[in-house]
């Protein structure tokens, strides 16, 4: 939520000061009621900024992390480009991990989705194309050294 003042609103929050308005989603429209929700902090230092943002796309289900391996021939990304994202989807990191192999090539791949709702189609499209894929986790150590 406080990515969401930050970006719509211009307003810079710390994400304990945007506690009560977050939990106006969870809570659904009260109609006839007054609700006041107290907006405090400000305390954020500026740089923490892409965290918070990475953050917030990953609690909301929209940005995901993949290893994929590639077969080393061309054509295989736009393969992938053309065949597995869809149409908002968006290639957002892409880093080859071993780059000795002459076969294969895995790459550690972060992709957003304009809503989370698009991650079943992207997972689907992938198998398809019958990618070696493994979703990347919380609970892997290597999700931590990502987010």
């Amino acid at each position: 939520m406080s990515t969401e003042l930050y970006q719509n609103d211009g307003i810079i929050a710390e994400p304990a000061g945007a506690l009560s308005i977050s939990a106006l989603e969870d809570v659904g429209v009260m109609s006839g009621k007054t609700v006041v929700c107290i907006l405090s902090g400000g305390n954020n230092d500026i740089l923490r900024y892409p965290e918070i943002m990475e953050r917030s796309l990953v609690y909301q289900g929209r940005k995901h992390y993949f290893i994929i391996e590639f077969a080393q021939k061309p054509g295989q990304l736009r393969q992938f480009v053309d065949d597995a994202l869809g149409p908002t989807d968006d290639i957002v990191r892409f880093e080859y991990i071993k780059k000795t192999n002459k076969e294969r090539g895995a790459a550690l791949v972060g992709i957003e989705l304009r809503d989370k709702a698009d991650l079943a189609p992207l997972l689907q499209r992938m198998e398809a194309i019958q990618l070696n894929v493994r979703r990347l986790g919380s609970e892997e150590l290597l999700y931590d050294y990502i987010v």
